[in-house]
């Protein structure tokens, strides 16, 4: 047997830390959590994704009485970039959220297990890595790529029969 030790590295930051760049995205990922429709949970989710060709976009979470039909800001952001914007790749993801209270998280919101996926997908099919920024009032972090989010991910490499 061997075992494997799983290391993440995150960068962590004060929001004056941020270049003027990764500020404004996360500005606008805060901006769009008032655009959430969550009467259900009462927690907005925002996102803000910046393509390579420097176009952003945004996104916020949309609930439904049926919840499955509901979606995740993230998801919402990705797959309208991709929708809009086929051939450009997401260089970094920003995503804040607000609690039922109304104010913004403290410590950085993590995405879902099903956003986590998207995201994969959307970084393998961008062909790089896609920064993410998880906001929180206190600390904002930062993870290179979306592996560091999501370690011994599943890709379409993965269902390749060996040789």
């Amino acid at each position: 047997m061997k075992e494997h030790k799983i290391e993440i590295p995150v960068k962590v930051y004060a929001y004056e830390e941020l270049s003027l760049n990764d500020r404004t995205l996360v500005d606008k990922a805060k901006e769009m959590t008032y655009q959430s429709y969550a009467p259900y949970s009462h927690f907005s989710v925002g996102a803000a994704a910046l393509l390579d060709n420097k176009v952003i976009i945004t996104g916020s979470n949309q609930e439904n009485a049926a919840y499955p039909s509901g979606i995740c800001a993230e998801r919402t952001t990705l797959f309208y970039a991709q929708a809009q914007y086929p051939d450009a790749a997401v260089q970094t993801l920003a995503i804040a959220a607000r609690n039922e209270s109304g104010h913004f998280t403290k410590s950085p919101c993590s995405p879902c297990g099903a956003c986590r996926q998207v995201m994969l997908e959307s970084q393998v099919r961008g062909g790089i890595p896609m920064r993410v920024l998880l906001y929180g009032s206190d600390y904002i972090y930062e993870l290179a790529c979306v592996e560091d989010l999501l370690p011994l991910c599943f890709t379409f490499a993965d269902m390749k029969a060996e040789e």
